[in-house]
């Protein structure tokens, strides 16, 4: 299965990398982005590529093979970023991604469990070697925490009937086998836009690879990582990913970020601000740009993709 980078012009113009420039890719995937950013720093702009699954280095050692020593790449979590960074010698690089969605290799490769379109196994590691599986979640985990597991992490609102149908059908091993009764749980498709089991599989995949959470702990290493006037470049494929992306770029583009209001200050008795924060960022997007209807219309996984790009400030 052919993989089509997501927002790719959108991306390589937003992070506007010059000549010869320094880049990491955290979620190196299919090695689009990656291989867009060396030729666009040619002669000597170098790259350190990140990811988590092993099968993602092979195909981006083959794919950037021609660049030679200017693409290093290493499997690792994008949360291991500042680490790997500095082992590699990268300091002070002039731009950053994440593309957070899965790429087009893992969907169609049935073993490792991330779509219900084939049937395999109730994997879905992005790294192979992480000790929690969904089959893990799905058959062992309480009734309630899995259907905590699916509201929060899939926002479906029918979460408890969910669960609830799960562990009734259990045990449960193969991708479509828990396809079919997430379907039955929630009525069928019934000329939904989606198939009612992609929230649950979302969420699955989420909770198994602690995803959201690695985003979090990782942003202000991001910030860290690049040089003043480099630039961050986030791709996202869901609201909650988008979410602590928007908030985190919000906070770090304010001088102060005291959560008390003006009035609450005063009533405290503060008369400045407390917090002594100072911004690290400029927002480069107000809003995130997304995909055009044409790129919509080659690649239907690119419909919900959002982009936020923020520029580091001086020292």
């Amino acid at each position: 299965m052919e993989h089509v980078s997501v927002l790719l012009a959108e991306t390589i113009e937003g992070l506007a990398p010059r000549t010869n420039a320094t880049c990491v890719d955290g979620t190196l995937g299919g090695a689009g982005h990656a291989e867009a950013l060396l030729v666009t720093t040619e002669p000597a702009g170098r790259l350190l590529g990140l990811d988590a699954d092993p099968a993602a280095i092979e195909r981006g050692q083959a794919r950037l093979a021609r660049f030679g020593n200017r693409a290093i790449l290493r499997q690792a979590n994008f949360g291991q970023i500042a680490e790997v960074a500095r082992n590699a010698g990268f300091a002070a690089v002039d731009a950053v991604l994440l593309d957070l969605g899965l790429s087009s290799y893992q969907l169609g490769e049935a073993e490792r469990g991330f779509s219900f379109q084939s049937t395999g196994p109730l994997d879905m590691r992005m790294d192979p070697g992480l000790p929690l599986t969904a089959d893990e979640i799905v058959n062992t985990w309480p009734q309630d925490e899995l259907a905590d597991v699916i509201y929060r992490y899939g926002e479906e609102p029918r979460s408890r009937r969910v669960a609830r149908a799960i562990v009734d059908a259990r045990p449960l091993h193969t991708t479509v086998a828990l396809a079919e009764v997430i379907s039955r749980a929630l009525g069928g498709q019934r000329g939904q836009r989606i198939h009612p089991a992609t929230r649950i599989f979302q969420a699955l995949r989420i909770a198994v690879n602690d995803e959201l959470g690695v985003l979090e702990r990782v942003l202000p290493d991001l910030v860290a990582l690049l040089a003043p006037g480099g630039r961050l470049a986030i791709i996202t494929f869901h609201s909650l990913e988008d979410r602590i992306v928007k908030q985190f770029v919000q906070r770090e583009t304010r001088d102060c970020i005291c959560d008390l209001s003006p009035r609450l200050m005063r009533t405290a008795g503060a008369t400045a601000c407390q917090c002594g924060h100072h911004a690290t960022l400029r927002a480069v997007t107000r809003k995130p740009i997304q995909p055009s209807e044409a790129e919509i219309k080659l690649n239907t996984r690119s419909r919900s993709a959002k982009l936020r790009i923020a520029e580091r400030l001086a020292y």
